[in-house]
């Protein structure tokens, strides 16, 4: 059975409870409101597609290809982006809940994190060079043994970062953000 190949279509809920998407390449589609939880998104492409207001919950996303894709207002609850194709992998996400999801081992320089929930996310050994972090909630996220050079977390909260076994040269902090550097020395820091 051939794959599919499917340029600029817009793709919005028919009330199907899970939606099914057919295998193959996604290029320039726009997915609304979908409920892709649970399901099986392996192997298929999307490539500059943009998803809006789906749930993508623990779909399985084994050699994925996410090219330049932007969610939005998403649901994605334990999403494993480290079995996806890493050749090109880029995306963004804006008002995202990715609690629980994994990033291990990618490389995912200037990725933008906006407006996001990234509550026990995994970055271990990850490259996040470039990367930005706004508005974020971090809490318990970890980051070991990941590159974080020039990566903006200002205006992100709950991060717990230990300088000592990461890679964060020229990475940027407020000064809100110290206690999440100190932390593995005890100490009180008051305002």
């Amino acid at each position: 059975m051939e794959a599919e190949y499917i340029i600029d279509q817009t793709f919005d809920n028919t009330g199907e409870k899970e939606y099914q998407l057919a295998k193959g390449e996604y290029e320039n589609c726009i997915f609304n409101n979908l409920d892709f939880s649970n399901g099986d998104l392996s192997g298929i492409r999307f490539t500059d597609c943009q998803f809006t207001g789906c749930n993508l919950s623990l779909a399985k996303i084994n050699q994925t290809a996410f090219r330049d894709a932007i969610f939005k207002d998403c649901k994605m609850l334990g999403l494993q982006f480290d079995s996806c194709a890493a050749f090109g992998l880029s995306f963004r996400f804006i008002n995202c809940i990715l609690n629980h999801s994994t990033f291990y081992g990618t490389k995912i320089k200037k990725t933008l994190f906006k407006d996001s929930k990234l509550q026990e996310a995994d970055f271990s050994q990850c490259d996040l060079s470039e990367s930005t972090f706004i508005n974020c909630d971090l809490i318990n996220a970890i980051f070991d043994n990941s590159i974080l050079i020039k990566t903006d977390f200002r205006s992100s909260v709950n991060y717990r970062i230990n300088p000592d076994n990461n890679i964060i040269k020229k990475a940027k902090f407020s000064i809100d953000g110290l206690p999440g550097l100190l932390f593995k020395y005890d100490i009180e820091i008051d305002k």
